[in-house]
């Protein structure tokens, strides 16, 4: 028979002073559930209330499409003027057209915020409630996009607070009157937050409508955007997000990041305001390991040079650069300000993939089957291997029987190893 060897310790001094660490584990369970099932919009396309109209998405797609067609009708035009590698154009200039013919506009916020102003009480109201009888007929119709929601006014002012919660209840107050129940894919943005009790208090008046509306608990969830320098460090000199999340009670989806506003309040001039500036790339960082394994996606924010007139080529090469740099730091979410930014959305997002699937799928076959490679991967780097497969798998940068060509996985085994 085997002999234990021979140990100092006592097992139950041990044990007692491991099982110290179950509240840790319990912790990190709560906070830090991991990446969620659902998948992630690869934009949030922002319209101005007075703006949303019955056919706003088909605009989008059909504006979209008329600016590709105009300048983009083949893969080697598109591989000129995003400076793409002309193989990989000829793989993604299909896919853009294919997805601007559909559903185009994957995320929209209806906005009463910066977009929006502030035309007057009688005016919001009424745009408030005709915005809800849109979205109502684009749920009848099954039209309407994966995700969509509001943009609120911020809570800076005692008159902003009042205005924002006001257009928040007359919307759902009709929305429900008009569609019975909350859909699917309906989320909120809270913007400009610069403290907890913010948050606390956003909460508390979601809540409240919940009850009074008739809603489940939970059922109304919130992005935070991140535009201010007291969203990443507060007045006490404390890392402000995880507090933000916290504070939430598990109803923020995602954090996302408005270029502008964070610029300015950095008290960066005009001319540097922009997305690949320095500055932004701190705050995103925040956002990213404060985000980490929360399940809370992360979204960057816009840029305000539009592909339009004669800068319409300008405006997509400057868009696809900083769509292709988001991406690069694990943001594969970001905003769209007009319909033509479509184009560099998806080219961006389609050659990110394509231009790294051969290598990535080589890596993913090696270690899915065992037999190594030239590269030896971690489990962690095999399922970030497998979640790009999937994500375009969603996005439709791939199909399945391209991705099983190039790894050896079918779906199903590529979005097994992505949660393992």
């Amino acid at each position: 028979m085997h002999q234990l060897a021979k140990t100092s310790l006592d097992a139950q001094e041990v044990r007692q002073r491991l099982d110290r660490l179950s509240a840790v584990d319990e912790h990190m369970a709560r906070r830090y559930p991991g990446v969620g099932a659902g998948r992630q919009p690869v934009h949030t396309c922002y319209v101005p209330a007075h703006a949303v109209a019955a056919g706003t998405l088909l605009r989008w797609s059909d504006d979209a499409l008329a600016a590709f067609g105009a300048h983009l009708s083949t893969s080697d035009e598109l591989a000129a003027v995003l400076g793409m590698d002309g193989d990989v154009a000829a793989g993604v200039h299909p896919r853009v057209r294919e997805k601007l013919s559909g559903a185009a506009v994957e995320d929209l916020r209806i906005d009463f915020e910066d977009g929006y102003g502030a035309p007057g009480d009688e005016t919001e109201d009424d745009d408030a409630e005709r915005t809800a009888g849109v979205v109502a007929d684009w749920l009848r119709d099954g039209v309407q996009p994966s995700w969509f929601g509001l943009r609120v006014k911020s809570f800076d002012t005692s008159e902003l607070r009042g205005r924002s919660v006001r257009t928040l209840d007359v919307f759902l107050t009709s929305l429900l009157q008009q569609w019975g129940s909350l859909p699917d894919g309906f989320v909120l943005t809270f913007p400009k937050v610069v403290d907890v009790a913010q948050v606390e208090v956003f909460v508390q008046l979601l809540e409240l409508l919940e009850q009074q509306l008739g809603l489940a608990e939970g059922a109304l969830r919130f992005e935070i955007q991140v535009e201010t320098t007291q969203s990443i460090v507060d007045s006490s000199g404390r890392f402000a997000l995880p507090r933000f999340i916290e504070a939430g009670a598990g109803r923020v989806t995602g954090l996302h990041f408005g270029t502008y506003d964070y610029t300015a309040s950095c008290g960066l001039t005009a001319a540097h305001q922009h997305l690949a500036h320095r500055a932004c790339d701190f705050a995103r960082h925040a956002m990213q390991v404060s985000a980490a394994g929360t399940g809370i996606f992360l979204s960057d924010g816009s840029t305000n040079v539009l592909p339009v007139g004669e800068q319409v080529r300008h405006g997509w090469r400057t868009h696809y650069d900083l769509v292709r740099r988001s991406l690069a730091h694990g943001f594969y979410q970001s905003w769209d300000l007009h319909p033509a930014q479509l184009v560099s959305r998806y080219a961006a997002v389609f050659a990110e993939f394509r231009e790294a699937a051969p290598a990535q799928g080589e890596r993913l076959a090696a270690y899915a089957s065992a037999r190594g490679g030239a590269v030896l991967d971690e489990p962690a780097t095999a399922r970030a291997l497998a979640a790009s497969f999937v994500r375009a798998l969603a996005n439709g940068a791939t199909d399945a029987a391209e991705a099983e060509a190039l790894t050896g996985l079918d779906e199903s085994g590529l979005r097994e190893l992505a949660r393992m």
